[in-house]
């Protein structure tokens, strides 16, 4: 990735000349692929084979803290332990299955809200009320079930549940948040889209004139981006105007903070995005072909070092939240809503990604090919077990 002097020099280059990154070929990409039962529920199982970001570590700010959420249809729950460990687990009860946590919180223990089955935050089995009953019961044996494995990378908890086909997003990973960094608003909403309308909205700016003509393109440009890619993330940048008052400032300690907008594209089903006044993260839970939970949190910008996040600071995210929820986020929702329901018409087979829209040409891509990756391993499964 380019450091913001680079950056900086590369947007004003495209001002200059009336140009923006392009990519080296266009992208057609089915439209069963947003209606599919079948596409859907590969995708699903693919979510269960890579690791997959979860939730920001700022989620997690104490002993204790946990965030308990479905993953791919499967319930999780992240915890920091007594230790400061960070530990996920499937969010059942060893006794009856009954879920331990709901939302976000801060426990210093599990309990079973069923028959009181409890259990410590590293997993353990604690304590089972009237224990002569379960004869048979090892309690060393019966700790919640962990997943196959949890990393924190770049300020964020990533959670593989089964055996992985891959490193998914953890293929290269871009720097994306600090420790300083605090949540201050956090929500989830249920949308009746496919997952990829919303993040194909976020990975280009051929739209901003036509879509966002008074909420966004007063302060940008339309089709100017600066698109690059890690592994199969990536990130585009939208620029503000005002970044043209840089074009004579010293390159050696250059920040484009507040002068461009960064979306990162954490493979598959996340977004991190660096605003003027804040941090938004958007974590997508496909339900249905048709139907995606969304985990939005809001967090501040990196506090000057030094100094903790102040008063200030946090109202002008805040204000920064305001001014998008009531504008471009809605525009953007209408038109992802719109597509949907004309997703049936038959008018297309295919949708097609210009150059100008290789982000997305470049997460469809890594999609399929990761499909295709899973597709083999199960195939390799079943022949196994036919020769057994």
């Amino acid at each position: 990735m380019r450091n913001d002097a680079e950056l900086l020099d590369h947007i004003l280059s495209h001002i200059e000349n009336g140009t923006t990154d392009l990519g080296d070929e266009e992208w057609l990409e089915p439209v069963e692929n947003y209606a599919s039962q079948a596409r859907f529920e590969a995708e699903r199982r693919l979510l269960r084979r890579i690791p997959v970001p979860f939730c920001p570590v700022a989620a997690l700010p104490e002993l204790g803290s946990y965030v308990a959420r479905n993953s791919a249809g499967v319930p999780i729950v992240v915890v920091r332990d007594e230790q400061g460990t960070i530990r996920a687990f499937r969010n059942a009860c060893r006794h009856r299955g009954m879920q331990l946590a709901d939302g976000a919180g801060c426990t210093r223990i599990f309990r079973c809200n069923y028959h009181g089955w409890a259990y410590r935050l590293d997993g353990r089995l604690e304590y089972v009320p009237h224990e002569h009953g379960f004869p048979g019961l090892d309690k060393g044996n019966n700790g919640l079930v962990p997943v196959h494995s949890v990393e924190v990378q770049s300020g964020l908890v990533f959670v593989t549940q089964d055996e992985p086909v891959g490193r998914g997003a953890l293929e290269s990973l871009p720097n994306l948040l600090k420790d300083d960094q605090v949540v201050f608003d956090s929500n989830e909403k249920v949308e009746e889209v496919n997952w990829k309308l919303t993040a194909e909205a976020t990975l280009e700016g051929y739209h901003i004139k036509s879509t966002h003509p008074e909420s966004f393109f007063p302060y940008g440009y339309d089709n100017l981006n600066v698109v690059e890619m890690q592994g199969p993330n990536s990130r585009v940048c939208f620029p503000f105007r005002r970044i043209e008052k840089l074009r004579d400032a010293p390159r050696d300690h250059v920040s484009l903070d507040r002068m461009v907008t960064l979306v990162n594209r954490i493979f598959p089903f996340t977004s991190v995005t660096r605003l003027s006044q804040h941090y938004a993260l958007s974590f997508a839970e496909p339900e249905s072909p048709t139907r995606t939970r969304y985990f939005n949190y809001r967090l501040t910008l990196p506090a000057v070092e030094g100094e903790g996040v102040s008063d200030e600071a946090l109202a002008r995210a805040k204000k920064d939240v305001a001014f998008l929820s009531d504008t471009g986020d809605k525009e953007d929702a209408k038109v992802v809503s719109d597509i949907q329901a004309a997703i049936g018409s038959g008018a297309n087979t295919h949708y097609r990604f210009g150059r100008f829209e290789s982000a997305i040409g470049h997460l469809h891509r890594n999609l399929a090919s990761y499909l295709a990756r899973l597709e083999k391993r199960e195939q390799g499964v079943v022949e196994q077990n036919n020769r057994i």
